[in-house]
């Protein structure tokens, strides 16, 4: 392809083979674009052909404006990377061009340190970005659960004390064969109060008190807690990042959340051989797009749960986070309800990805107030690095 050449050599004036990065980069479904330090194109995959709807001959030796428009956040994302010398990302917006016309994008643009001034540019187009929806679709069922709960407290609940109070009252002139049937009326009605109970915790709608957090003491505690009981079989590793800052949350919710998360994965893994990995890593420049606004969530803390288990199902990937969704022959299906809606209070991200043998659930959380404040100040004093 065009650009190949060129791109090969300048890798500390060693040749690559051709054929293995066209092999390589050529199955990558996403777009990856190589610019050098004046925005001109050096080198196009296959896939950036098919999404800029002309052949690499046409593309490459070209200014990248030719084909994303200069005020589009492409743009911006890949002067912020040139200038920082760090990857950014950006998820969930849309480029429009009489070309390609109107795709929703997710990108990532990293500097190529070993040439000064080139930069890659990894764009996601709408098929791949769809699977990247799920990051945001936990919000929706929280949303929607938080309205069926209080609902539920105002039109079953009380409802439900009538019938309970009626049935006792019959009880005390029932005879012993109508008595179990009162009695009946009674132990139903407790149950469904006691259902309904669990459910009044998604009606809190109080601001949540957060503050500063260490997120790797929430997954000490979290350890113990399941090493002295349901985990006990199963083995939980540590991949930690020891200079995360802390996180702006409430540290008992936390605990909650990886609590419920860290019980499913022990849940679902082998009884023999059964393992779990608890990691965390910072990200630089993520962000999440927020739908129906301008403004954007800043994400960098990533916290991993990850386990050997079967998988989860294919026909409930979709409505995971749903109340009453749930594989478990007992379960209520409100784990990862309360899960979303936690997350949610604490203006976070939850995604996942699932296949036999590997499960990993990824919570993404801002940082807390005043760490913000200290990269902020870094990046003023480095060149609007995110961190």
């Amino acid at each position: 392809m065009s650009g190949e050449t060129e791109l090969s050599e300048n890798f500390n004036g060693a040749r690559m083979s051709a054929v293995t990065s066209d092999i390589v980069l050529n199955a990558i479904e996403s777009v990856v674009v190589v610019v050098d330090a004046q925005n001109v194109i050096r080198y196009v995959n296959d896939a950036a052909e098919a999404f800029f709807a002309t052949s690499s001959s046409q593309i490459c030796s070209q200014n990248l404006g030719q084909f994303i428009p200069a005020d589009s956040p492409v743009t911006a994302l890949l002067a912020q990377a040139q200038k920082s010398g760090q990857s950014v990302s950006e998820y969930g917006f849309t480029i429009e061009t009489p070309r390609i016309q109107s795709q929703s994008i997710n990108v990532q643009i990293s500097p190529l340190r070993e040439i000064g001034g080139h930069a890659v540019l990894n764009i996601f187009g709408r098929s791949i970005a769809d699977k990247i929806d799920r990051q945001m679709t936990h919000r929706n069922a929280a949303r929607s659960i938080t309205a069926m709960a209080a609902m539920l407290a105002h039109e079953v609940k009380n409802p439900l004390s009538g019938i309970r109070g009626a049935a006792q009252l019959l009880e005390q002139v029932a005879d012993v064969e109508d008595q179990k049937l009162t009695r009946l009326i009674c132990d139903e009605t407790d149950r469904i109060c006691a259902l309904v109970d669990r459910m009044e915790v998604f009606s809190d709608r109080r601001p949540l008190q957060t503050g500063p957090v260490n997120i790797h003491l929430v997954l000490e505690r979290v350890k113990n807690l399941a090493k002295a009981g349901f985990a006990r079989h199963v083995t939980i590793a540590e991949n930690y990042d020891p200079s995360l800052p802390p996180v702006e949350g409430d540290h008992d919710q936390l605990v909650q959340i990886f609590l419920n998360l860290v019980k499913n994965a022990a849940e679902a893994v082998p009884a023999e051989g059964g393992e779990i990995v608890l990691s965390t890593a910072y990200r630089h420049g993520v962000r999440f797009a927020v739908q129906g606004s301008r403004a954007q969530l800043h994400l960098p803390l990533l916290v991993s749960i990850g386990d050997n288990g079967p998988g989860i199902p294919d026909n409930l990937q979709n409505e995971l986070f749903d109340a009453f969704v749930t594989t478990k022959p007992k379960g209520s299906g409100l784990g990862l309800a309360l899960v979303a809606k936690m997350i949610d209070d604490h203006g976070g991200v939850i995604e996942y990805d699932s296949q036999p043998g590997k499960t990993e659930f990824r919570v993404m959380l801002p940082i807390s107030a005043v760490s913000s404040i200290a990269s902020d100040a870094a990046d003023n004093d480095t060149g609007g690095r995110d961190r």
